[in-house]
């Protein structure tokens, strides 16, 4: 219900980011996710809480897609490739910063109080939305050259420096944030084969986080899952059910820690791929890396060498979220930027839906069979990516249609 609340909003929200600004549904996105999260912490049943969660999910799609085109529309060129993928060395930190909490809230006060003090840093970020501004790129784009150009002067202040000579031209006047555009002839293939990869790398992502717990907790032997180890000294029948839930110990949560890890160990060789080899082809590789370590999972090895193999998975599925993010906001233009990443995002959710299935279900049924899905999705993924019509790496960013 998270990824449905994601999928239905973000192409709202990117559709409002177009026409009213970047800045505006970013503060939104943070309110609306602050609110409901904390809302969720008071859900009174488990049908309100599946749906305070589906609210929080759109309140995440907002601020998912917006934050990051700011950060690309005000970034010059040669620094895109840099400094967005170090983006997910923060989203690293909160995830392992979560992890430790719940590992030490959810067995004292429990599952509420975790949300209740989760939801305290996006409340007090929403304290520092007075020193973010508003994208001069979407200012330009509307006619508002006075807003642009304040900017970029408060810019040139803080920094020291001394704004060029010149002046701000306004394009020709379109409508900004329109679907049609993103099926022009123009970017109709673009679109088709962004979509394709945004849903795979979904599908590929979310499968490996939630097959990591499965798969770790069993002993597996020559690519056959055993049954999955019962705590020392719990016999009982609740226990040896399949369907009885049982708390998280502390290997679960180090288990997750360790994986978690596994997403940040590959953004140096990330960075160098998108800066040297170029978008497409650094997303080629590492699709093509994550199809093949899809299919190590099968060889017969220790638990070590599964967890290496995971570890690796983790990192690679990372990249690739790395590279179709940058690729995404760099490839449209600013009129429909938001709309082009809110629709990617949207998509992406239907692959982070159908995972669950895939990596819970279809894993117990056929273990090669899911690791085979797994890789064959992520081939197409590799070639879709590979023969993209367009390359950003050293683009400007294009302004108008």
């Amino acid at each position: 219900m998270v990824f449905f609340g994601y999928m239905v909003f973000s192409i709202v929200l990117g559709l409002l980011a177009d026409r009213y600004g970047r800045w505006k549904i970013l503060l939104l996105s943070f309110l609306w996710t602050s609110y409901f999260s904390l809302l969720t912490s008071f859900a009174p049943s488990y049908n309100w809480f599946v749906l305070l969660r589906a609210m929080v999910g759109g309140g995440v799609s907002g601020h998912a897609s917006c934050q990051i085109i700011i950060k690309t529309e005000f970034l010059p060129i040669k620094y895109r490739g840099y400094m967005l993928p170090l983006s997910q060395v923060f989203w690293l930190a909160g995830s392992l910063l979560i992890i430790g909490l719940a590992s030490v809230v959810n067995p004292t006060i429990g599952w509420r109080w975790l949300i209740r003090i989760a939801s305290i840093p996006g409340i007090l970020l929403i304290l520092v939305f007075k020193f973010i501004p508003e994208s001069a790129r979407y200012n330009v784009s509307k006619g508002d050259m006075s807003a642009a150009l304040a900017t970029l002067q408060s810019i040139a202040k803080m920094n020291g420096a001394v704004m060029p000579k010149g002046t701000l031209r306004e394009p020709a006047k379109e409508r900004r944030g329109r679907f049609k555009d993103l099926i022009h002839p123009k970017y109709l293939r673009t679109t088709l084969q962004i979509w394709i990869i945004w849903l795979g790398t979904a599908f590929a992502y979310y499968g490996v986080i939630l097959a990591s717990a499965e798969l770790l907790e069993r002993d597996l032997v020559c690519g056959s899952a055993a049954p999955l180890v019962q705590d020392p000294g719990d016999d009982s029948e609740e226990s040896r059910s399949p369907c009885y839930c049982r708390l998280f110990g502390p290997l679960a949560y180090r288990t997750m820690i360790i994986s978690t890890v596994g997403e940040i160990s590959l953004n140096p060789l990330n960075v160098l791929g998108i800066n040297v080899l170029g978008r497409r082809l650094s997303l080629c590789i590492t699709m093509g890396c994550t199809a093949l370590f899809f299919l190590l999972l099968n060889i017969c090895t220790s638990s070590t060498g599964v967890t290496g193999f995971l570890f690796m998975l983790r990192a690679l599925v990372s990249a690739n979220f790395n590279t179709i993010y940058i690729y995404t906001a760099e490839v449209y233009p600013t009129t429909m930027r938001a709309l082009g990443m809110g629709v990617s995002g949207s998509l992406c959710r239907v692959g982070a839906m159908v995972a669950p299935f895939i990596s819970q279900v279809i894993m117990s049924a056929s273990f090669e069979g899911a690791l085979c899905l797994f890789s064959s999705v992520c081939v197409v993924c590799a070639i879709s990516a590979f023969t993209l019509p367009i390359e950003t790496k050293g683009r400007a960013l294009q302004q108008v249609k």
